[in-house]
């Protein structure tokens, strides 16, 4: 540790248990575990989800620390002796506990546990830091269950306001009920809020969930940009029908224009590059039986990319598209907006700090973009952030198969203490300055008039 380290820390020394964190990842893993496929299931506010956010919260206090859920369901965990409201700024870290259906067990998962890791060592070494380290799991960030990713880092940004009063999951089931089970209060969503100035800094630690440390031999990804993100649910109404006695002429069959649709997105991205990537996730038809014309279909269409004009550009194009699908198969599609996150520049001073603690622990490592989004994202507009990637073994993520080295695991999080450690002598003039884009979710509607 640097004699400025020592210093700061009034010469204590601290580290994270490397042999705890690595325990603690593979209890958390074995929650919402499926046996025969070896995927987790741990959708916001499922019950695999509850009893993953109370095991987190069992461990901290176990660790003598304090912990607590806000009304958006975002798990914070802090040191007892000095609780938020004395007056300091907070260093935050963290991500979240849900995954995606059949996921892996670490995206989102290890920077939670990593976040802590790094609480519990301040805590251990009584280092006596002029801002309170705060760990978050924030609520609902993949948004599988409930259509609101970035759930709990939007309702600290101040970012909830527009959306619907009673928000549903795809089920229909209410929102409300499953978030008064997790601990949280929709009606008093406000108060999980976090102003501006609160936070000194962000600090959020993943795998990379893509090839490049691997391929490249770095232990140590340093993000300079996250990627923009737009989510569009789609409501693809035509006309159900008996599969043997309808004509082809004259159907108004939802599924052909949702398969247009799949084309379409494709097409944007692929072969007119408008956009990084695009992606259909998920076509839900109704009423989904194989003698029956499907009548309707709810679809989605993630589109992402790191520069805010291009996404722009790849979304217009897209609904000019949507005009001449539902013209031509003779059908309606409604379009909402559920999501739209821009492209984030993290801090140039927060980069350095994670350079700097790469390069003391002899981790060699490089500065990258993330094609994923983050809850880091969403915290950018209260805080500056900063963001660490660690190897992805095959850059997989989202599958059961996800998976970085341990050695890897325990190094990102030394990494990510170092570096909060370095972050005592920043302030707020580390704040991004890349604009945002807030907005409530942007209804229109695409019909022939037939």
């Amino acid at each position: 540790m640097t004699s400025t380290l020592v210093q700061r820390t009034g010469g204590l020394s601290a580290d994270i248990d490397g042999d705890r964190l690595l325990r603690r990842i593979a209890r958390l893993g074995r929650i919402g575990l499926d046996p025969e496929t070896g995927g987790i299931t741990r959708e916001g506010f499922s019950a695999a989800d509850c009893e993953a956010r109370a095991y987190l919260m069992d461990e901290a206090r176990d660790a003598g620390l304090l912990a607590t859920v806000d009304a958006a369901g975002n798990v914070i965990i802090r040191p007892r002796h000095g609780a938020y409201g004395d007056g300091r700024q907070v260093l935050m870290m963290g991500s979240h506990l849900d995954t995606v259906v059949n996921a892996g067990r670490l995206d989102g998962a290890y920077g939670v546990l990593a976040a802590l890791e790094v609480v519990q060592a301040f805590e251990e070494a009584g280092i006596d830091s002029p801002y309170e380290p705060v760990a978050v799991a924030f609520a609902n960030e993949e948004g599988a269950l409930f259509p609101q990713p970035f759930w709990g880092s939007m309702a600290m940004a101040g970012r909830l306001a527009g959306l619907p009063r009673e928000p549903r999951d795809h089920q229909g089931r209410l929102l409300r009920d499953a978030l008064r089970r997790a601990g949280g209060d929709l009606d008093a969503l406000g108060s999980a809020g976090w102003p501006h100035g609160s936070v000194a800094a962000y600090l959020e630690l993943h795998v990379e969930q893509g090839p490049v440390l691997e391929r490249s031999g770095s232990r140590i990804g340093v993000v300079d940009a996250i990627t923009g993100r737009t989510v569009l649910t789609l409501e693809v109404r035509g006309a159900a029908g008996h599969s043997g006695t309808s004509p082809m002429k004259g159907r108004r069959d939802a599924m052909a224009a949702a398969a247009r649709v799949v084309l379409a997105a494709e097409h944007i991205a692929g072969e007119r590059a408008l956009c990084r990537v695009a992606t259909v996730g998920r076509i839900d038809p109704h009423p989904n039986t194989p003698n029956t014309i499907a009548g309707s279909v709810r679809m989605t269409v993630d589109l992402r990319d790191t520069d805010v004009w291009r996404a722009a550009t790849a979304e217009e194009t897209l609904r000019r598209m949507l005009d001449a699908i539902a013209a031509s198969t003779g059908t309606e599609i409604e379009v909402v907006a559920e999501t739209r996150s821009d492209p984030v520049s993290t801090s140039e001073v927060l980069r350095a700090a994670i350079e700097r603690s790469a390069d003391e622990l002899g981790l060699p490592h490089e500065v990258l973009p993330s094609g994923a989004g983050h809850d880091a994202q969403m915290v950018a507009d209260i805080a500056p952030i900063g963001m660490i990637f660690v190897p992805s073994l095959g850059g997989i993520s989202h599958v059961p198969e996800e998976d970085t080295a341990p050695a890897d695991l325990v190094a990102g999080a030394r990494v990510l203490l170092r570096t909060a450690l370095h972050t005592i002598g920043i302030g707020t003039d580390a704040r991004p300055t890349t604009p945002h884009a807030h907005g409530a979710p942007h209804i229109e509607r695409h019909t022939t008039g037939s």
